[in-house]
């Protein structure tokens, strides 16, 4: 090992949802507890939610005026060169103030600008791609990145192949323990342990169509004699909390102890953004993916597909909820053999040691 061993400095950037964030957070545990002396600092983007989520996890974060392009034309997208110039600029002296060792990016809008400026000042760099279908940001970043860890095969489409390492994403290590919880897990939420129980996962923002599904299905849900938790998200949290006063549903904006939703859950019905997926693989549980089809280049559904064609979860597209939903939905739930199977068949997917790999490929670069 290196004399500098015990005190690098870690820069690290991702953000916008959840999906950025928590395998930032992870990969930066796991630095910290292979180097303890070492510093740490995140770059989000101001007013996104990794403002508040990188400090809860203990680490200090600077924010850049930096957002996503519109579909439309906007006063946003007009204000987005704006946004670019500042951002590099902040982030330019982000870097020549704090002198990383290393930039690690997950994706979301400001590893972009950080990442771009770290290469432009020869710092080693890595970008971890969570999706099977990567965004514009991570492409751009991949020409002058030193490794690219990414999830699923089939990448070299995208990126150099001499730089791809296959690591799966990193997970909450809480969730590698959720088995035998379920007691415990149900009793947590106040919910009946002799009921099955549903957990609904929209994203950490939420999703509007899952919500008006399971506002839509409450009572379809009451005669399947079923418990709910409901994460509908920080955006809709207002319209929907009025229905958590009951034993059977309760309604989150957020949940803070996913070990212990994922614990109490009997089937979980999810969104199929990239960290979710990987989660999900580990948790085993039987799960019905309804992906987002507002997403760039529908990439939710290619991570959904990637589970369904091993035959390890079900998908119902949005526009087939309404036709299709209580069917699948019924006949999952009363059929123990379909649901051992696909229980069996995801779990083969997890892919557990992720962090670690990719720390490991971090350390490859400090060790340059």
């Amino acid at each position: 090992m290196n004399s500098k061993a015990n005190a690098y400095k870690i820069i690290l950037s991702g953000g916008g949802t959840g999906g950025h964030i928590y395998p930032a957070i992870a990969i930066a545990n796991e630095l910290k507890s292979r180097y303890p002396a070492s510093e740490f600092l995140f770059v989000g983007a101001k007013d996104r939610m990794e403002m508040e989520k990188v400090p809860q996890a203990g680490y200090e974060i600077k924010g850049l005026w930096i957002s996503g392009i519109q579909r439309r034309l906007t006063l946003k997208n007009l204000m987005f060169p704006f946004k670019v110039i500042s951002s590099l600029w902040k982030s330019r002296n982000i870097i020549t103030s704090f002198k990383p060792d290393v930039a690690i990016g997950t994706g979301g809008f400001a590893s972009g600008p950080l990442l771009q400026m770290a290469a432009l000042h020869k710092i080693p760099t890595l970008i971890q791609e969570q999706n099977s279908y990567p965004g514009i940001t991570n492409k751009i970043l991949s020409k002058k990145a030193h490794k690219i860890c990414v999830a699923y095969s089939g990448l070299e489409r995208f990126f150099p192949k001499e730089k791809i390492k296959i690591t799966g994403n990193p997970v909450r290590l809480d969730l590698l323990s959720v088995d035998g919880k379920a007691v415990e897990a149900k009793k947590h939420f106040n919910l009946n342990h002799g009921k099955y129980t549903l957990l609904v996962l929209g994203g950490s923002l939420g999703s509007r169509r899952i919500n008006q599904l399971i506002e839509k299905e409450l009572d379809f849900f009451d005669t399947q004699n079923i418990n709910i938790i409901w994460q509908c998200g920080k955006l809709y949290y207002q319209q929907y909390k009025l229905y958590g006063n009951s034993k059977n549903v309760q309604v989150y904006e957020f949940i803070n102890q996913m070990d212990m939703a994922y614990a109490a859950a009997d089937i979980i019905i999810s969104r199929a953004g990239a960290s979710s997926v990987s989660e999900l693989c580990i948790v085993g549980k039987p799960v019905i993916f309804i992906p987002s089809p507002n997403v760039a280049e529908d990439h939710q559904t290619k991570n959904a597909m990637a589970i369904v064609n091993q035959d390890a979860a079900l998908l119902i597209k949005e526009e087939e909820l309404d036709a299709d939903f209580e069917n699948k939905f019924s006949r999952l739930k009363s059929d123990a053999d379909r649901q051992l199977q696909l229980v069996r068949n995801i779990k083969k997917l997890a892919l557990v040691n992720a962090t670690n790999a990719i720390v490991d490929e971090v350390e490859k670069l400090l060790d340059k």
